[in-house]
């Protein structure tokens, strides 16, 4: 099944049932009010979802609509945990290659991860607004999964059995405040600003033979300005699965239902498979010609996000956002 979250004018929006083709929806306030509702009480309430899913799927509802996802929070517009980490290996490698630093040997063994600010997301619609553009402001395709209560100490395997749901994140960051930030020795924290996420999650089933060894085996496609910049294949070149990277999470903490964790930057070592950041694009010219010549984002610019099964149709809808200047704020 496929769930979105509407906007209502509450915090956590509306649940909602999505068909498999995107076009219409159905309410869920019968079954759950919100996802996270839903994720409470998985077990007794994604049967009555799935029922629904197959109502909708089938024609056979009264109540249904057309489905906008210019109307969509992000499926869970504030969450419990959202953790990202960096499965992709070679986005790292790229990244501190271009700056001659070392690449250790751990990274290849051990996931990094961190944890980011969760009690704000963006819908897949609502724009990135920044003060400045000064700051290096980037755009990052991820995947992403929805856990239910992944206990401490839990094996790859059994988190696995604890993966609800899927989506797409754009992991906003900000290039020129990080060195600074990182040098603290503390981690990010301005230099991550709120997430956007696909407006549909979808259960594993929906991907079909694309869900293998707790992989998304399909490529990601971003587009800036109209121009697709990547389509890097979010199945190859990850050094760390969903279930690796929720075990290492869980290693000395519970993980509760609603967390979201991210993949990282989905990165391929073929370069011609195209970028999922500015910052990898940057990397390989200065590897290669020894400067960056590609800009960071302008205000203006815009930056789209999707994945498309086999037969080229969108699975979650598509992240499309819009980089606007945020207004000046008064002063007394």
């Amino acid at each position: 099944m496929k769930l979105a979250t509407l906007k209502d004018g509450s915090r956590d929006g509306q649940l909602v049932v999505v068909a498999r083709d995107l076009k219409t929806a159905h309410v869920a306030d019968g079954i759950a009010p919100t996802l996270q509702a839903a994720l409470d009480d998985w077990a007794f309430i994604a049967p009555q979802l799935s029922e629904l899913s197959l109502l909708l799927n089938g024609g056979r509802t009264a109540r249904g609509f057309e489905f906008d996802p210019a109307r969509c929070m992000a499926p869970l517009p504030r969450a419990f945990q959202w953790v990202d980490g960096s499965a992709y290996v070679n986005h790292v490698e790229l990244v501190r290659k271009a700056r001659n630093a070392e690449m250790p040997a751990s990274f290849w063994e051990d996931p990094l991860m961190y944890q980011g600010g969760s009690d704000d997301f963006l819908g897949p619609a609502d724009p990135i607004v920044l003060a400045h553009e000064e700051w290096g402001i980037d755009f990052e395709a991820e995947v992403a999964v929805i856990t239910g209560d992944i206990p401490m100490g839990s094996t790859p395997h059994q988190a696995f059995d604890q993966i609800r749901l899927l989506l797409l994140v754009n992991d906003v960051s900000l290039r020129n405040l990080i060195p600074a930030e990182l040098g603290k020795g503390f981690g990010f924290l301005q230099s991550k600003p709120a997430s956007a996420f696909s407006p549909v999650a979808v259960t594993p089933d929906e991907l079909g033979d694309a869900w293998q060894d707790a992989k998304v085996h399909l490529p990601l496609r971003s587009t800036w300005n109209g121009k697709l910049v990547g389509q890097p294949h979010a199945g190859v070149d990850m050094v760390f699965n969903f279930a690796q990277l929720l075990a290492h999470l869980c290693k000395t903490r519970n993980a509760r239902a609603g967390t979201i964790l991210g993949s990282g930057t989905v990165s391929n070592k073929d370069a011609k498979r195209g970028y999922s950041c500015i910052a990898e694009k940057r990397a390989l010219e200065m590897i290669a010609d020894g400067v960056s010549s590609t800009p960071f984002m302008l205000f203006g610019d815009t930056i789209k996000i999707e994945m498309l099964d086999a037969a080229g149709k969108s699975i979650f809808g598509a992240i499309d956002q819009e980089l606007k200047q945020a207004e000046a704020r008064k002063t007394r």
